[in-house]
């Protein structure tokens, strides 16, 4: 541009020297115009080259920009594989712990119903229990009553025997001595009548004095009504050695029984019923049968009186 400037100006020149003033006065206007023209193209020049300058700064700058962006661009990239890479093992995961936790409530939830069936097994069993108990303690009431009767009836029928044993004794006296005697034991009297007393050897014929003795049992057995009486015979071991139809010593036993059942029967107020003969020969020995009074103790008629426990045996059966 300078270069053209300087031509300019040599033409100029040159053709001043053959123009007229105008002409001149013409072209130096003009010339001064392209001179401020020129100034002008410099200082655009100028700006062009600051702009250009500034351009290039921010060409670099946009070029540096670029290339963090392409490097954040690329960690982002690298950051979001592994992001979804590690989703997809959080979600790998929780699928997994999801089915297992499915499969433990399940579970769980089956056991808690497996607890809750044993649990109202046990409560009905309780429930069973509690009610087998309430009827227990019922029943243990109700027998704890009946075993306070039967414990009165049991010392009323203790009482009574006593009283019967008193009222034998009593009744007996004058053949104390004589070969009788009169026990209470285990809830039953005794009385006993030894053969002296009753029978002479080998015989079943009572003598008068025996008679006597067993009338006054009847009397006293009269009034007592709700006695069962056992009249049982016993000899020693010496074999019978009579005659006639008696054959040993257990038919000789049980027709001594049966003649004392007989005379107590001429009583008409003994209820024939509560009357039982029995004969046990020498089996049911009191004392040894080595010697003459062991012999002696041993034949006897026993009398055993027993209180009718029909009520008490009830008793003991509803127990």
């Amino acid at each position: 541009m300078i270069k053209k400037v300087s031509i300019a100006f040599v033409l100029l020149a040159l053709v001043s020297s053959c123009v007229s003033k105008k002409v001149y006065t013409d072209l130096e206007n003009k010339f001064a115009e392209l001179k401020k023209e020129n100034r002008k193209l410099q200082d655009d020049s100028e700006d062009c080259v600051k702009a250009k300058t500034d351009l290039d700064i921010a060409y670099e700058a946009l070029k540096d920009e670029l290339k963090n962006t392409k490097s954040e661009r690329d960690k982002l990239q690298s950051d979001y594989v592994s992001a979804d890479k590690n989703l997809k093992t959080l979600q790998s995961s929780y699928t997994a712990l999801e089915k297992n936790s499915d499969d433990a409530l399940q579970a769980n939830m089956n056991k808690n119903r497996e607890l809750l069936a044993q649990l109202e097994a046990k409560q009905k069993a309780l429930a069973n229990e509690q009610s087998r108990l309430t009827k227990l303690s019922n029943d243990l009431q109700a027998n704890s009553k009946r075993l306070a009767e039967l414990e009165g009836l049991m010392a009323a029928k203790d009482a009574s025997m006593k009283k019967l044993k008193e009222t034998l004794s009593k009744a007996l006296n004058s053949f104390e001595g004589k070969g009788l005697t009169v026990q209470q034991k285990n809830g039953k009297v005794y009385v006993s009548m030894e053969n002296k007393l009753l029978f002479s050897s080998g015989s079943w014929a009572v003598g008068a004095e025996g008679r006597r003795a067993v009338v006054e049992v009847g009397k006293v057995l009269a009034a007592n009504p709700d006695i069962s009486v056992l009249i049982e015979g016993h000899t020693d071991d010496d074999a019978y050695g009579g005659s006639g139809p008696i054959a040993d010593n257990w038919d000789l036993s049980t027709k001594r029984a049966t003649v004392i059942v007989n005379i107590l029967g001429e009583n008409k107020s003994i209820n024939k019923q509560n009357l039982t003969a029995a004969g046990r020969s020498e089996f049911a020995p009191l004392a040894t049968n080595a010697t003459p009074e062991g012999k002696a103790k041993n034949r006897r008629i026993e009398i055993i009186l027993t209180p009718k426990l029909d009520e008490i045996s009830k008793m003991l059966n509803e127990l």
